[in-house]
């Protein structure tokens, strides 16, 4: 299994949060840093307000010629330029997860086109996706976005056009926390 990256909101952290905001569903609590944790010692320093723990990966939803677009394309995260970020945790309904694989994909591409719009923001914002669900968490998917500042609105553009998509009637849960990275961690 690929190391468990651990999100924890508390005091600590290189990204102060800026916003923090329930979408669809209850609220995260409160908190003003933001700590990322790789790997098997992804258990953050003690007074986290909140811990979101999910596995890097995207094969769930792309094919083959898209994971070679989104691997050429996708630039890495940790840019120096890259000081704004966007976490954004997602759970869908039951009724998305009882749809068999390939009704899913349907929904999420050829209907949605997420994987399609998105690629028309690559290089500038730079995403992780990490997965919840397979572990127990309370979210799905943990989304995670960096971009320079100056291209703020080109993510708010982004996040708008994939809300308006078929795929996000089954979001249950969304919080959408931005952040601004600080140059110490502590």
């Amino acid at each position: 299994m690929p190391p468990i990256t651990t999100f924890a909101g508390g005091e600590r952290g290189q990204w102060q949060i800026v916003r923090n905001e329930a979408v669809v569903g209850e609220p995260l609590a409160a908190a003003g840093r933001l700590q990322i944790v790789d790997g098997e010692q992804s258990h953050p320093s003690d007074g986290s307000a909140w811990r979101l723990r999910g596995v890097p990966g995207y094969e769930r939803y792309v094919n083959r010629r898209e994971r070679v677009t989104l691997d050429e394309l996708s630039p890495p995260l940790g840019r120096p330029h890259a000081t704004s970020a966007a976490l954004i945790p997602i759970s869908k309904s039951p009724e998305w997860w009882d749809l068999p694989q390939d009704a899913r994909r349907e929904i999420f591409e050829e209907q949605s086109h997420h994987i399609a719009t998105g690629l028309k923001y690559l290089p500038t914002v730079a995403r992780g996706l990490y997965h919840g669900r397979d572990l127990g968490e309370s979210f799905d998917f943990l989304t995670w976005f960096e971009f320079p500042s100056a291209s703020a609105a080109d993510f708010e553009e982004l996040v708008a056009v994939l809300r308006e998509k078929r795929e996000w009637t089954y979001v249950v849960r969304e919080i959408d926390i931005r952040l601004i990275r600080k140059n110490h961690s502590g």
